[in-house]
């Protein structure tokens, strides 16, 4: 959260959240942000106090951060108001994206890009490209799960590869999805709002192009640099005999592409699900359902040796889980804020859209966030398409700076844990940060200006 939101939410004592029903009015103070905020605090520095017990730890630290926040709240308000908000977090928002990420997370893992690949600029710089291209339509979750084993390997040879990982996930599992919504969540909430699916491949196309063709470059000249420290570990060259094993795959993960599309243009007849108040669309737990069967399907029918070639673990699904299972509860509170004071943004520029949005979608989850100031800028879907740069600035601002943060979005923790899990030293919370902001804020900075 930047500086001047915070002292702008300062100057209000209590905040009133109303989620759709006049029988739900809850008044949460900025005290209720604390659960929210030192699980954040515990991601970011708790690794760096003792990494052995977060390790170890962690699932149990995110469930005393959400403990932290249910308690009260059933104190405060009774049984069923805090059922309401719970369900509406768990069923609605952290089930959907956990059984999306396991399916692009099994199935992409079930994918085997074989042939002795030697990491140089020119190579690395191809295999970042063809990740930006992909993730667009296969989820950035699904390009940076297919790449960023295959790449890793290419370069075990190499003692300077940090920079390959960090610049991975700034293009393959952020800015590559800007295209379609079926690139990155707050796209698709887009979508599901009335935003035509192409819209964003027309308006975001441009955008994509200039950030990562500055990231690309900036990546060549780095990688560059580090590959002439190790040029003498090199390997002698071999033929690539490049092949691809677990083909079936890409079939069912345009089975996951399928089922995310109708979920959002086919409505059912049948009347929706009613989870304490919540409303639960047929159509949504169709494709929850059809998800959860294609990453089941994809493990059952690919052999084990393959998965093993691959360095398939479970650790980087199953650490997402966890953490983003005490996100999720906790952030409910700063969203809240966000949502019924969103009057505060109604006269904001298009460059403060695009800098709030952004910046928010960094450190709160960024499809909420967006969905918060999509409301704020007007609501009804027509009304933003024809405001070019006010839907671009919010829908911008939310994927590009999800790479912020490992927080921002959910590839970047799978893609760290990955990288950990084949002894690549990733730096911390903050350290990512210093990446990030030095790297990545001059140029949205520019884009900024050029196009708000």
């Amino acid at each position: 959260m930047t500086y001047k939101i915070f002292f702008l939410l300062m100057l209000f004592p209590n905040f009133i959240y109303g989620a759709g029903n006049s029988d739900y009015h809850i008044h949460f103070s900025l005290f209720w942000l604390i659960p929210f905020i030192g699980i954040l605090l515990s991601i970011a520095i708790l690794p760096l106090i003792n990494e052995h017990f977060w390790h170890k730890n962690f699932g149990k630290v995110s469930f005393l951060w959400a403990l932290s926040f249910t308690l009260p709240f059933l104190f405060n308000y009774g049984f069923y108001v805090s059922l309401h908000f719970l369900v509406h977090a768990i069923f609605l928002e952290y089930i959907p994206f956990i059984v999306l990420l396991f399916a692009l997370f099994t199935i992409s893992g079930g994918i085997v890009l074989r042939g002795n690949l030697i990491g140089t600029p020119i190579l690395n710089t191809g295999i970042l490209f063809i990740g930006t291209v992909l993730a667009s339509w296969m989820g950035t979750t699904g390009a940076a799960m297919l790449l960023i084993r295959p790449l890793i390997r290419a370069n075990n040879w190499r003692d300077n590869k940090l920079h390959i990982i960090i610049f991975f996930i700034f293009l393959v599992a952020n800015i590559g999805g800007s295209l379609t919504p079926l690139g990155d969540p707050p796209l698709f909430i887009g979508f599901l709002k009335g935003v035509d699916f192409f819209w964003t491949t027309k308006y975001m196309f441009t955008p994509m192009i200039f950030v990562s063709s500055f990231l690309l470059i900036i990546f060549y000249l780095t990688d560059n640099y580090y590959y002439k420290k190790d040029f003498n570990k090199k390997p002698s060259k071999q033929p690539v005999n490049f092949s691809i094993k677990g083909k079936f795959n890409f079939i069912l993960l345009l089975g996951v592409i399928v089922s995310v599309i109708l979920s959002g243009v086919y409505q059912s007849s049948l009347k929706p699900l009613i989870l304490f108040d919540n409303t639960l669309p047929i159509s949504f737990l169709v494709r929850d359902i059809c998800l959860f069967l294609l990453g089941i399907i994809s493990y059952k029918i690919t052999s084990k040796s393959l998965r093993n070639e691959n360095g398939f673990t479970w650790f980087p699904i199953l650490e997402v889980a966890k953490l983003f299972a005490g996100i999720f509860i906790t952030v409910v509170p700063a969203i809240s804020i966000l949502s019924e004071n969103k009057s505060i943004f109604s006269t904001v520029s298009n460059n403060m859209y695009f800098w709030i949005t952004g910046t928010l979608s960094g450190f709160l989850d960024n499809a909420p966030t967006y969905l918060v100031f999509f409301n704020a800028a007007g609501a009804n879907s027509q009304y933003l398409m024809d405001n070019v740069f006010t839907l671009l600035a919010i829908s911008s601002g939310a994927v590009f700076m999800g790479a912020l943060t490992y927080i921002g979005n959910a590839p970047n923790f799978m893609v760290r844990s990955i990288a950990e899990e084949n002894n690549i030293k990733m730096p911390s919370f903050f350290g990512y940060m210093i990446w990030s902001v030095s790297i990545l804020v001059p140029i949205f900075f520019i884009y900024s200006l050029l196009w708000f």
